[in-house]
């Protein structure tokens, strides 16, 4: 059984504005600076930034839940958080992101312009985003 469009709007929105917070006001500027780095200090920073942006997004989904009283299934709401955090994690490395800029022919754009990698960083995160809301709204106890 599925949610309604308002509750997939609360949720997806809910998801969007935690994302901005935790991904900007949040993060830790030793994790945006280092999250991309190789090797396990990179992967660590990366960990960790993705642990405080899902923290954000549960207490933002709370607040919808509370407020709105929407019907969410627990499971449902932990995997779209997993999917959720998997992806944001996977991008934030940078030269997966890059990586696929490049296979996606985005690699001239990816080399000179300076505002193309946060683009495509935030427009994949935005899509993943709206991949979660969908899987957290489509199942219900």
């Amino acid at each position: 059984m599925s949610a309604d469009a308002g509750t997939f709007a609360a949720v997806g929105f809910a998801l969007y504005a935690a994302h901005m917070v935790g991904g900007h006001w949040v993060q830790r500027e030793r994790e945006a600076l280092g999250k991309g780095a190789a090797g396990w200090s990179g992967r660590y920073l990366a960990a960790r930034h993705v642990a405080s942006l899902t923290a954000v997004k549960v207490l933002f989904l709370a607040a919808v839940w509370l407020v709105f009283g929407l019907s969410l299934a627990p499971f449902a709401v932990v995997v779209g958080l997993v999917v959720d955090a998997l992806s944001h994690w996977w991008a934030d490395r940078r030269h997966t992101l890059a990586r696929l800029a490049r296979r996606t022919g985005k690699g001239g754009w990816w080399d000179h312009d300076p505002q193309a990698p946060y683009l495509l960083d935030q427009s994949w995160h935005t899509g993943w985003l709206f991949v979660a809301a969908l899987i957290v709204t489509g199942v219900t106890s």
